[in-house]
């Protein structure tokens, strides 16, 4: 017999050996991935446990346990530990966050907002939701919708939950979310690199310049955009168009907007036009002459607004110097309320299997001999 084909043999009967000494590995009960920024893996189930490893969002993962909401887990590298189980998401909750991102992606900007300390985005409408990223200061996200949601115990959404359309709120003003519970604003705001989450709207700070957001008066300012740069000796300046909201608690977005103009003459800005007492909801949309055919004239804006009679419109205003006059207005009707995901939006993993004791046997001679002979 020769010499290599015996060490082979050899080599199989004691790792054969050695399989049956080892403990089995314990099966997958199920696999999730995991939802926060990162998450540290305890290897016992107390606070004083030490950490055995550190994983990031969206990492697969095998649940082997469950103890109430705690879950033991295994890695892809085959480390255990126990996590919180709501922070797991199935892969149909992964398939839900990315859905969003994709509803996101076709909505129009609100404008963009930083923040003046970390602030949490996260997997749902929820403080105690995953939270895949953190703003810093100075960081800036798209603004895209909004909603006032009750303040409730988190739970992980179902595999069929229905999920609430559209993402932006289009309740009427008497609206009082959970019959006069408590309740928090949320907006899902779009990431630079096209995620999509939810963080609370009061810690955002929309990133007008300071020299127009200092005649906000308290109000929260909800949307902006600019209508056209103005030259003024050397410096650009633009035009402005706004949204406020006075107080938060709110299912519609702004009650009253305004439009800023830049005085060559006084070097300063002026108000062009100011209205209020409005229930306005998003889109905000801007319209601004270009190069190519087919666009508009002179700047002009579109605001979603709704009539005493609960009626939708959305009119339309055109800008002109310190001219601002309205120039259509037509019924609109906000998309349905409620939907149920098509189960083509959703991940299916495949289930779990363990391989064979021959499958690991080979597995094994072939990794020894792959190093041997540097294949």
């Amino acid at each position: 017999m020769p010499i290599r084909l015996l060490h082979v043999l050899t080599l199989a009967l004691v790792l054969l050996a050695g399989c049956g000494s080892e403990p089995e590995a314990a099966p997958a009960i199920d696999q999730a991935f995991v939802g926060p920024f990162e998450l540290d893996l305890l290897e016992e189930l107390s606070p004083e446990s030490p950490t055995v490893g550190s994983l990031k969002h969206g990492s697969p993962v095998d649940v082997i346990e469950r103890r109430r909401r705690f879950a033991k887990i295994r890695t892809e590298t085959g480390v255990e530990g126990w996590v919180d189980g709501h922070l797991l998401l199935s892969g149909s909750n992964m398939a839900r966050l990315r859905g969003l991102s994709m509803n996101a992606a076709r909505l129009p900007s609100a404008g963009k907002a930083t923040v003046y300390e970390p602030l949490n985005v996260h997997t749902e409408p929820n403080r105690q939701a995953p939270s895949f990223f953190q703003m810093q200061e100075g960081n800036l996200v798209e603004v895209v919708a909004h909603q006032v949601i009750p303040r409730t115990a988190y739970a992980p959404p179902g595999d069929d939950e229905e999920v609430t359309q559209p993402l932006n709120s289009y309740d009427p003003p008497d609206a009082n979310g959970d019959a006069g519970g408590a309740v928090d604003d949320w907006s899902i705001v779009r990431l630079p690199d096209g995620r999509a989450g939810w963080v609370l709207t009061r810690m955002l700070v929309m990133a007008i310049p300071d020299e127009v957001a200092q005649y906000s008066q308290g109000h929260r300012i909800t949307s902006y955009a600019s209508l056209g740069p103005v030259e003024d000796e050397g410096r650009i300046k633009h035009n402005w168009l706004w949204t406020t909201l006075r107080s938060g608690g709110k299912p519609y977005q702004f009650d009253s907007f305004r439009v800023f103009v830049w005085s060559r003459r006084r070097h300063r800005y002026e108000t062009a036009r100011i209205e209020r007492n409005l229930v306005g909801y998003y889109p905000v949309t801007v319209e601004l002459p270009g190069p190519g055919p087919g666009g508009p004239e002179l700047p002009r804006f579109t605001l979603t607004l709704r009539g005493g009679n609960g009626q939708f419109q959305r009119r339309t205003y055109e800008f002109s110097g310190y001219r601002v006059r309205v120039i259509g207005e037509n019924r609109w009707e906000p998309p349905p309320r409620n939907r149920r995901r098509p189960d083509s939006e959703y991940v299916e993993l495949p289930p779990a299997r363990e391989p064979s004791l021959f499958e690991e046997l080979v597995e094994r001679v072939t990794e020894f001999f792959s190093r041997d002979t540097g294949e």
